[in-house]
């Protein structure tokens, strides 16, 4: 069973009982992109008042929602927000599995907030690895600033790559379009993209000799069970503190991170859900 499939299951059952949460409002960055991380992620936010990430640049996410009238972002108000997140696993286009990854993540905060969770702080960047001077550690897309952090420590880089035009060799890391190098890898850092796009179950298959394995992002915000279950070891995502902050900021394509802190689930913090709505 494919770990969106999981998911939902997850979701459904954690929902049954009481009412479905309802779609407030989707928040999307300006239709042109900033250039920056600030304008490349849009939010569902729930009635309950949860908020979640989803990535808007993988095939054309963004300018698609932009193309969308007025009046067909406005209609997701008051939908079934469990309905709304089976499209991240059935949608039939980018754009409609990028709106029900959101609203997962926004389900899974709404969970949380019942039961009472709060995820620790994050204590970097990169998922709490910790890379040695030539140790064997990959990455699953190629991110410049975590390639910088990994390699000044000295470690021996593996980044897969879906672009050919970054594949080749470089000073202190490869880029490969071969999954199958990562299966030297002891530690692998990817982000929740691999989530969006179902490549998730593939790449897993391919690090089972690591002894860590994180996912990080601000789209990172499902509950991390099915995660876990797989053999990742930490989940880190951006958890909303500020919502009109977070909002308004979005909205102009500003920095929002003032709006949120960075944080990381381990198996070993993660205590499940104690309480369900």
């Amino acid at each position: 069973m494919r770990i969106a499939d999981d998911i939902l299951q997850q979701l459904t059952r954690a929902l049954s009982g009481g009412p479905i949460p309802r779609v407030r409002a989707l928040h999307l960055p300006p239709a042109l992109w900033t250039g920056t991380k600030d304008g490349e992620f849009g939010a569902i936010e729930l009635d309950s008042g949860a908020l979640g990430l989803s990535y808007l640049l993988l095939g054309g996410t963004l300018a698609e929602l932009a193309r969308r009238p007025e009046a067909a972002q406005q209609a997701l108000a008051g939908q079934d927000a469990l309905a709304l997140a089976r499209r991240w696993a059935d949608g039939d286009t980018p754009a409609d599995r990028a709106l029900g990854f959101a609203a997962v993540n926004a389900l899974s905060r709404h969970l949380q907030d019942a039961a009472g969770l709060a995820p620790p702080d994050a204590p970097d960047s990169i998922g709490g690895l910790a890379p040695q001077a030539g140790e064997p550690i990959g990455m699953v897309g190629f991110f410049p600033p975590l390639v910088k952090q990994v390699t000044a420590l000295g470690a021996q880089l593996t980044v897969l790559e879906l672009r050919a035009d970054l594949a080749g060799n470089h000073p202190g890391y490869t880029v490969t379009l071969d999954p199958a190098a990562l299966r030297g890898c002891t530690q692998v850092l990817m982000t929740s993209t691999v989530l969006l796009n179902h490549t998730l179950d593939d790449v897993l298959a391919h690090c089972a000799g690591a002894r860590a394995i994180a996912m990080i992002g601000p789209g990172a915000g499902l509950l991390p069970d099915a995660l876990f279950a797989r053999g990742v070891t930490a989940v880190g995502g951006s958890w909303i503190t500020d919502r009109d902050g977070f909002v308004a900021a979005l909205a102009q394509g500003a920095p929002w991170g003032a709006s949120a802190r960075k944080f990381v689930w381990t198996p070993a913090a993660w205590p499940g859900l104690a309480a369900t709505p």
